[in-house]
């Protein structure tokens, strides 16, 4: 039995559009993602979103939770 054969025996739907247009939806979405994840701009505008009020409140952390010496 094929699995076209026991999706009909079984009353389940044929998704076969539905899936290929959700799969082409990944890969745009994917390829879309790759593009800017090799964008160096992009890249710093992610890890930088925080502005100055972000690295105020990581260096206030790292002030915080580093050991003292002696």
């Amino acid at each position: 039995m094929t699995p076209d054969e026991a999706r009909r025996v079984m009353g389940l739907p044929d998704v076969t559009e539905l899936q290929k247009k959700l799969m082409s939806e990944m890969e745009r979405r994917m390829m879309s993602a790759l593009d800017s994840a090799t964008d160096p701009e992009a890249i710093l505008k992610t890890w930088f979103s925080w502005g100055n009020q972000g690295l105020e409140q990581f260096q206030r952390f790292m002030r915080e939770n580093t050991p003292k010496k002696g």
